[in-house]
């Protein structure tokens, strides 16, 4: 009888997952002085692209590797723990459908646009914005690609081990599904809740919201270009899978 695996996710989810659990860790044993310093190398500072020449940590080459560095730091263990939950919940289905690779890519394009929408929206602030929670974001947003037909092709059981034989949608098929349309606008207004703080429950500062809907809609948009699988509703149905 075949085992199967506690954690069954592709490698590349699971590895990820471990480098920013080891960034954290590594941080642990660090002076407040060299954490400190460490955030800020590796942070993403829209200050860094201002007009102004300021010396901060990590000098002009961080101006290009904070824009993928970012991703692997976290606030603290609350923030880490939800941003690799949300990875291993939306990046294994994608992983298995697009390969190692176009995953790795698709999530960097994914991070760099939320890094881009931050910086749209607080040019020239000195804080780092921190967290893959811009590159995760746009793995939901490719999901949203064929989630809604794998329901319609036999339930949520599909994703993820089914991930690679669903179609996908095309952006016009997309844009005029009543259930696609729900969900963007459930995550934007989610986002605009953040950025007025939730009630209370959470400082407006502390989430990058910029980040979630930039990445978002980077994915929705652009995972048809790492894609290699068929599109449209034309695709004979699939057997339901195992949920």
């Amino acid at each position: 009888m075949r085992r199967e695996p506690i954690v069954n996710a592709p490698l590349v989810v699971l590895g990820l997952i471990a480098a920013f659990a080891l960034v954290h860790v590594v941080r642990i044993f660090l002076t407040e002085i060299e954490d400190a310093y460490v955030v800020l190398g590796l942070g993403f500072i829209p200050a860094r692209y201002g007009p102004g020449l300021l010396e901060l940590p990590g000098g002009a080459v961080t101006t290009v590797t904070s824009f993928f560095t970012h991703m692997f730091v976290h606030g603290d263990p609350l923030h880490l723990l939800i941003n690799s939950a949300w990875l291993l919940a939306f990046g294994t289905p994608i992983a298995r459908r697009i390969g190692s690779l176009r995953f790795l890519l698709f999530g960097l394009l994914s991070g760099i646009a939320g890094a881009l929408m931050f910086l749209a929206f607080n040019p020239g602030l000195l804080a780092p914005m921190v967290g893959a929670s811009g590159a995760v974001s746009g793995l939901m947003g490719g999901l949203m690609r064929f989630l809604f037909n794998a329901m319609d092709r036999g339930g949520a059981g599909l994703i993820p081990e089914g991930a690679r034989e669903v179609p996908r949608m095309d952006l016009g098929e997309m844009l005029q599904d009543r259930r696609v349309q729900l969900t963007v606008g459930l995550w934007v207004l989610l986002n605009f809740l953040f950025s007025l703080g939730f009630g209370g429950l959470t400082e407006p500062e502390a989430i990058a919201w910029e980040a979630h809907l930039g990445g978002f809609f980077a994915g929705l948009l652009a995972f048809g270009a790492f894609d290699r699988q068929s599109v449209g509703p034309g695709s004979p149905p699939l057997g339901r899978g195992i949920g």
